[in-house]
């Protein structure tokens, strides 16, 4: 079975709670139990992961590669820019990563940093964007 890294960013867990009008009003809570019901649908096995702290995401990252994961789905949030380690360590794992963002950030102005070594990105469909990077990691492994 496909074994696919959740990771959500800086600032996730505010989801819901603030900019909720670029954002909506789901918490991450809802997102995490909105992603496990898209992974059961896709018969993907998924593990979610979510830190505030990019050595822990750098961590984790390392991890699911020593772990033989086959993929890694990231919303970056608070991440987004400025973040080298984290880069670099997106760069280095051996399976491909997604970014996924809930809403359009090139929309808003910024552009991620994590995205130029990431294998494709999903932008501005809300949580239907983990579905869409789910199906698109699947179809990747092996390739």
């Amino acid at each position: 079975m496909t074994k696919i890294l959740i990771i959500h960013g800086a600032g996730m867990n505010m989801r819901g709670k603030v900019q909720t009008e670029i954002f909506g009003t789901m918490t991450l809570p809802e997102y995490d139990a909105q992603i496990r019901k898209y992974a059961a649908e896709l018969g993907v096995e998924i593990d979610i992961f979510h830190s505030n702290i990019e050595g822990e995401v750098v961590n984790r990252l390392y991890d699911a590669n020593e772990q033989g994961f086959d993929g890694a789905i990231f919303n970056p949030a608070g991440f987004s820019r400025g973040y080298p380690a984290l880069v670099a360590a997106i760069g280095q794992v051996k399976f491909p990563t997604i970014e996924v963002h809930i809403s359009n950030p090139v929309r808003r102005g910024p552009v991620s940093d994590t995205a130029t070594v990431s294998r494709g990105s999903v932008a501005g469909f809300g949580v239907e964007g983990y579905y869409l990077a789910l199906r698109g990691v699947r179809g990747l492994v092996g390739k």
